[in-house]
């Protein structure tokens, strides 16, 4: 398996935009592994500006505390994929915008990368929304770079979905 094809991420999407409408929120993505694909997909459907507020790529430890306010302990204490930096990531994203919801992710695509205590494929994800507290789950996908990636997105997309309902 492949993980999600185009059209299943893209009516995931649509599905989850319509949510964001009509619960008036807008979205900010803070993405590493996936490099903006989430922000890609959902700006990939029309109207998208009515609920899409921003997205941010960082992938280097200067660029997650720069725009996001990682703390540089946390990267030095658990590094970037970690539980603690996916939800600094998150809980920054909502700081550093005007969103009302916003979903991070950070992991390990591959094909390099991997250790034996975060092999390939670890990947964690956190949501919050505003005025509440964060929640991350970490995951461990199987594949190529490709297939962890758009698991990521796919898996990102669904707990969001998740979190407004």
């Amino acid at each position: 398996m492949h993980g999600p094809p185009e059209d299943a991420l893209r009516a995931q999407a649509q599905a989850l935009g319509e949510q964001l409408r009509a619960g008036h929120h807008t979205l900010v993505t803070a993405e590493s592994c996936t490099g903006g694909w989430i922000a890609k997909v959902m700006t990939d459907i029309a109207g998208s500006s009515e609920w899409f507020d921003c997205g941010m790529v960082a992938y280097s430890y200067e660029a997650k505390q720069a725009l996001l306010g990682v703390r540089p302990q946390t990267l030095d204490e658990h590094g970037a994929v970690s539980r603690e930096t996916a939800i600094e990531m998150v809980s920054g994203a909502l700081a550093n915008s005007g969103a009302s919801i916003a979903v991070a992710v950070t992991g390990i695509a591959g094909p390099g990368g991997g250790t034996v205590d975060k092999p390939v494929g670890t990947v964690w994800i956190a949501w919050k929304r505003r005025g509440r507290y964060p929640r991350a789950e970490i995951f461990h996908f199987d594949g190529d770079r490709d297939q962890v990636r758009r698991r990521t997105v796919e898996a990102a997309l669904r707990e969001l979905e998740g979190l407004l309902g």
